[in-house]
């Protein structure tokens, strides 16, 4: 059973991180921590009760920014990943004011993020040594 839901455990959802974009990813430490969680919005996905993915959501004027998505290898392939981007679209248009939901896609997930109603702009871009496209979607 799925089960996503903001959350205040960000040591999980940090944890999650470590996993995926440090060990897997091999991004480094210093671009993956940053100052922002204790201003974020996480979200947390369980699997089954345990600690499977994760997200964070960052609110700037009408804009909610989903970044930080992550799904541990053992639940790729499983609709998890799709869930939690549902999931952080619904909790963004609980926020009076925030119209649009944006994130920075890596290259390879384009076509993921296209089939939940995202569409690129802009140029791809370097972020932690890794391709990425910004996205939106109006909530």
């Amino acid at each position: 059973m799925i089960h996503i839901a903001p959350t205040r455990d960000i040591a999980t959802c940090r944890q999650l991180r470590r996993t995926v974009f440090i060990e897997e990813q091999g991004v480094s430490e210093a671009d993956e921590v940053d100052d922002k969680d204790d201003e974020a919005i996480h979200l947390l996905a369980m699997v089954d009760g345990i600690p499977m993915g994760s997200a964070r959501l960052l609110l700037s004027g009408d804009t909610g920014k989903i970044g930080r998505v992550c799904v541990l290898p053992a639940a790729r392939g499983t609709g998890l990943g799709a869930a939690l981007v549902r999931g952080a679209v619904e909790e963004l248009r609980r926020w009076p004011g925030i119209s649009r939901a944006k994130l920075g896609a890596q290259t390879h997930a384009l076509g993921f993020y296209e089939r939940l109603g995202f569409t690129a702009e802009g140029p791809v871009y370097d972020d932690a040594g890794i391709p990425h496209r910004d996205m939106v979607l109006a909530l």
